[in-house]
């Protein structure tokens, strides 16, 4: 008994730095964050508090609450199937068997890893400019260029395209995924005449339903916490506030306007928001996320 207390001790011993950071630089910020969002907090001053005042503010008296919450949705909606899609599309297309499949593997993922930078968000800017490299390219076959950054019914849409350009973490769990369908599926699709078409849908599609539904609730969680690409790109929120993203909100409000206990308030909105389009997105896979084992995950 004593050398299994040894053990367990050894044990903490190991996790405990991991321990240590989630205790704070995790769950102190989150708990002292829905304490400030009661108080008003401009960083220098010790906060004050205020009840529900902030909560008040932001539902009746800030319009611009409701306008990025707005653009966040849109946002989302442009991005995460997107993503998803074009993930999807390249995981099947890498499942051929070819000799430098590795290598294109792995140079589709690369943007993973690249695209939360500064530099790569730059650069996108760039690429979009009015007179950017895309016109340039386009004017070749005489199309006339396209203020992309400029025009509200643009720039939000091509701010969408930097996240799904970063696809790679979504199509290695797709690739997983459809490595783990049983061939055997494909070989009685194939004997009773199914075309490709149709053995993706009936047998592909529901087999990696569980791997989609993980996949969309992690960028559904990303869309909504997005900032850096955006800020980056039109730290301004872009022509009509068109891409002023709730992230942007609230590092203005935070860290611009001082006013912490606002940007807590806002912050765990957010996550109230996240929160339940999670549950319904769980909720909702009940009628569409299939497992072998045919159990109810819920």
């Amino acid at each position: 008994m004593k050398v299994k207390k040894n053990y367990q001790y050894i044990g903490l011993l190991y996790i405990s730095p991991w321990i240590l950071g989630f205790a704070l630089l995790e769950l102190y910020p989150f708990i002292a964050s829905l304490y400030y969002s009661f108080t008003s907090f401009d960083l220098i001053n010790p906060p004050k508090f205020i009840g529900l005042k902030n909560y008040i503010t932001m539902f009746t008296q800030d319009e611009t609450f409701y306008k990025t919450l707005r653009v966040t949705l849109i946002y989302a909606i442009i991005a995460v199937p997107l993503k998803l899609a074009f993930a999807l599309f390249v995981a099947v297309v890498l499942t051929v068997k070819l000799k430098s499949v590795n290598f294109f593997r792995t140079v589709y993922y690369l943007p993973s890893i690249l695209g939360g930078s500064v530099a790569v968000a730059v650069l996108w800017r760039f690429l979009f400019m009015k007179e950017g490299i895309v016109n340039q390219f386009t004017s070749f076959f005489h199309i006339p260029p396209v203020n992309w950054l400029g025009d509200p019914s643009t720039a939000l849409f091509t701010i969408s395209m930097l996240n799904v350009w970063q696809f790679g973490s979504s199509m290695v769990l797709f690739l997983a995924g459809l490595k783990q369908v049983p061939a055997e599926l494909y070989e009685v699709g194939r004997v009773e005449g199914a075309s490709k078409m149709r053995m993706f849908f009936s047998v592909t599609l529901p087999l990696i339903t569980p791997i989609l539904l993980f996949n969309l609730v992690m960028q559904i969680v990303n869309a909504f916490q997005e900032f850096t690409g955006a800020f980056v790109i039109l730290p301004d929120g872009g022509p009509l506030r068109s891409t002023y993203l709730f992230g942007m909100k609230l590092y203005d409000e935070g860290f611009k306007f001082l006013k912490m206990g606002y940007a807590s308030a806002l912050s765990w909105v957010l996550f109230a928001i996240i929160l339940a389009l999670t549950a319904l997105v769980f909720r909702s896979s009940s009628y569409w996320a299939h497992y072998e084992d045919g159990g109810d995950k819920r």
